[in-house]
């Protein structure tokens, strides 16, 4: 099985590739634009996405291509983040003067950074990239901030672990495929929605209040703006269910106050 991820192998994204589907051919992509036309054209046979993480928010992007591309979440699992300061074998610490990561890791890891001023962040476009750059550079005064697995992979060495400033971090990711080939857990309790509003006073409390009234637990709530609508936006909901009739009651309710609803997938809510 072939799965893409957006970032180069050893990257968190592969990682929970793995956890996801452990037998599975990994296809990486620079750009999340090019994930999805891969996941498309029927050249992988699902792509693994980060949705949102626990301290940087959500990735707005994913959602964007996720409404305009026919695909359905499957599943979803959390990854604790954990940063560690990588660099060649034999290199120590006060060799290091440049640090490279994804500009979320070097903001996730200011104070570590901030108490080696000798050091000057530079971002990168991905963790694992990072890394996989200094090694092939042979660069002996450079380090990189990514994962464990990213060191195993490209064969660096792991000079200081868990430098991340907050430990609760952690990053939701969903398994997409598609809509033709995706099939719905038997089991889901959570399904996500993206719907747009009537232009009319209240439409949006409207909305809301009618899941309400089903007693359907809204967890999350997003809201994007609509390319080439100024100040038209899509919403994102994620919504606990305790079954196939309330996704559907869901759905149903939200139509009558909705331009449009569309049911971005069903899965069941990971548990970190």
């Amino acid at each position: 099985m072939k799965v893409a991820i957006q970032g180069e192998p050893g990257s968190f994204s592969h990682e929970a590739a793995i956890k996801l589907n452990a037998d599975t051919l990994i296809v990486p992509f620079s750009l999340s634009a090019d994930v999805f036309a891969a996941l498309t054209k029927g050249s992988v046979d699902l792509a693994v996405i980060p949705i949102e993480n626990s301290l940087a928010g959500s990735v707005s992007e994913h959602y964007d291509l996720l409404l305009t591309h026919d695909v359905k979440v499957e599943r979803e699992t959390e990854l604790r983040i954990r940063h560690n300061l990588i660099a060649l074998p034999g290199v120590t610490i006060d060799d290091i003067d440049r640090v490279f990561s994804h500009p979320v890791a070097l903001a996730q890891c200011r104070q570590f950074l901030a108490a080696h001023p000798a050091m000057r962040a530079f971002a990168f476009y991905d963790t694992a990239g990072s890394v996989k750059h200094l090694v092939e550079e042979s660069d002996r005064h450079s380090a990189a901030i990514a994962s464990e697995a990213a060191a195993h992979y490209y064969g660096a060495h792991i000079l200081e672990t868990d430098i991340e400033d907050n430990p609760e971090n952690y990053t939701r990711f969903f398994q997409v495929r598609r809509t033709a080939d995706a099939v719905t857990d038997p089991a889901a309790n959570k399904i996500s929605l993206a719907f747009s509003l009537e232009n009319r006073p209240g439409s949006l409390v409207a909305a809301l209040s009618e899941l309400a009234a089903f007693g359907t637990n809204l967890t999350k709530i997003e809201s994007r703006p609509v390319h080439g609508k100024p100040w038209e936006y899509i919403f994102y909901v994620d919504c606990q269910i305790r079954s196939a009739e309330e996704g559907e009651r869901a759905i149903e309710a939200l139509k009558p106050h909705c331009a449009m609803v569309k049911e971005l997938g069903r899965y069941q809510e990971a548990r970190s």
